[in-house]
């Protein structure tokens, strides 16, 4: 059995309880590889490498730290195919969609921060004919970063490079659940000789690697992403102790369908925001309001094709979808589905698991499941499901629109489809949620402002936002 290795001070090692967690392939229910099941003293170990590593990382040039990150991303971008598989054997997603969306993306975040580090520009402000005041923006220490298990490399990376652009160094926790490619980029960093301490990589889950990590007093600032309930726990660890954190937590977010939309083009993108990555990316759209001039027919549309899918064996290339990628997830989702009947949805469509054949008869698969007749309130629409789940109903005006749309705790990311561009600009101003999508999903610019409203999150990643966490400013003034 393949043993990973946590990558600490520039060399891959064991954990230092010795102790190993199994890691799952879920397409087929088995057990493929062990991963370090780390503590306390793994962490330490990481941390004061990154301690010795930040006054010679922090000091060389942006131009310098941006030819390292580079070596990064070109190297990944040799290793794409190798990347791509092991992500969807590791996650259940099909290769396909690691191949197309998960790889490049993580190539592109180390290419697009190790560039954008060359322009982060400091202001200057001509006070008085003799005095001025500039702004330095240097590098904070360690950052201590935690990713989740949906989009693994993806958002691992997301992360990481903005802060070694910035010039901090890192202590990178990825889930225990999806660690092979970060475990991959381990062996990256050791191929391009990249320096020591800078970097390090540690596995094991949250009560012991993650809690470690959160806890650890010697780290500076902290990136997460993950759920809510988390969310709150590292929160009420890390604002006593004054130290910055950047928190992307859940979304249950609403996709409105307007009557006079472009039809074909919001059906064919519904269906891919609603089940992309079998449902499990934080800014699916998992509540679908229609206005009720096109209820029947989109419903009825969307219906047909969603029953459509294939869902089989990630490395076929014509599966949909793969497998959730857990089996305490899968059952997780399986028991929303239940609590739905429950609570009065009708299941148009799928609402139950998908059993394979061959090597895949152990796999976690379920069928996109859509729902219908269920209130705004009930637990179905208001908690965070995570899976290829959506619920789905009609509306009247754009008032009640919004409100549909503004009821749930959270406010991550919204899709609204309609032709009227007024119609669009009273959604967008009005409809509480950090990222807005007219006509439109999932469509990125590296350089916007990401993260979300209410329980969706604290602080905002991407372009400049990204590295003015990863940094802090201090004013300088000059009387000459």
């Amino acid at each position: 059995m393949f043993k990973l290795s946590n990558y600490i001070d520039g060399a891959l090692v064991p954990p230092a309880s010795g102790q190993y967690i199994d890691n799952y392939n879920p397409a087929k229910g088995e057990v493929y590889s062990l991963i370090p099941d780390s503590g306390e003293e793994d962490m330490d170990n990481a941390v004061k490498a990154a301690r010795r590593a930040f006054p010679g990382w922090s000091t060389l040039t942006a131009d310098q730290r941006s030819e390292w990150i580079m070596k990064l991303s070109n190297r990944i971008n040799e290793k794409l195919a190798e990347l791509a598989e092991a992500e969807s054997k590791d996650n259940g997603k099909p290769v396909w969609l690691a191949t197309q969306v998960d790889i490049p993306r993580a190539r592109d975040n180390f290419a697009f921060f190790a560039t954008g580090i060359k322009h982060f520009a400091s202001e200057s402000h001509q006070t008085a004919p003799k005095v001025i005041n500039y702004t330095l923006k240097q590098p904070i220490g360690v950052a201590a970063c935690i990713s989740p298990w949906n989009l693994p490399l993806y958002l691992f990376t997301w992360k990481i490079a903005p802060a070694l652009a910035a010039g901090n160094t890192v202590v990178a926790k990825p889930s225990e659940i999806t660690p092979m490619t970060a475990h991959l980029l381990s062996e990256i960093c050791i191929e391009v000789g990249f320096p020591a301490g800078v970097l390090n990589i540690v596995h094991g889950n949250g009560p012991n690697a993650g809690n470690a990590l959160v806890n650890h007093d010697d780290i500076d600032l902290l990136s997460f992403t993950g759920g809510t309930a988390t969310g709150a726990k590292i929160a009420s660890v890390l604002a006593p102790k004054f130290k910055k954190m950047s928190l992307e937590l859940g979304g249950k977010n609403p996709n409105i369908i307007f009557d006079d939309c472009d039809f074909e083009k919001a059906l064919k993108t519904t269906l891919n925001s609603s089940f992309a990555n079998q449902g499990q990316i934080c800014l699916c759209g998992s509540r679908i309001y229609i206005q009720r001039g096109i209820y029947e027919k989109f419903r009825d549309a969307f219906v047909e094709a969603t029953s459509k899918f294939k869902v089989g064996d990630p490395k076929d290339p014509d599966s949909r979808m793969g497998a959730i990628v857990s089996k305490p997830h899968y059952e997780k989702v399986l028991s929303y589905i239940n609590l739905a009947k429950e609570e009065g949805g009708t299941i148009l469509t799928g609402g139950e698991a998908v059993h394979l054949d061959g090597e895949n008869k152990n796999g976690w698969f379920i069928r996109p499941t859509i729902i219908e007749g269920l209130d705004e309130q009930c637990r179905t629409n208001q908690e965070e499901i995570f899976g290829p789940v959506v619920t789905i109903q009609p509306f009247d005006t754009k008032e009640e629109a919004v409100a549909l749309a503004n009821c749930t705790c959270y406010g991550l990311a919204a899709t609204i489809w309609t032709e009227n561009l007024s119609t669009s600009q009273f959604m967008a101003q009005n409809v509480k949620s950090g990222i807005i999508w007219i006509n439109c999903w999932l469509l990125r610019d590296l350089r916007t402002p990401f993260g979300g409203m209410k329980n969706s999150g604290v602080g905002r990643e991407g372009g400049w936002e990204a590295l003015r966490f990863f940094t802090e400013p201090k004013n300088v003034c000059i009387k000459y």
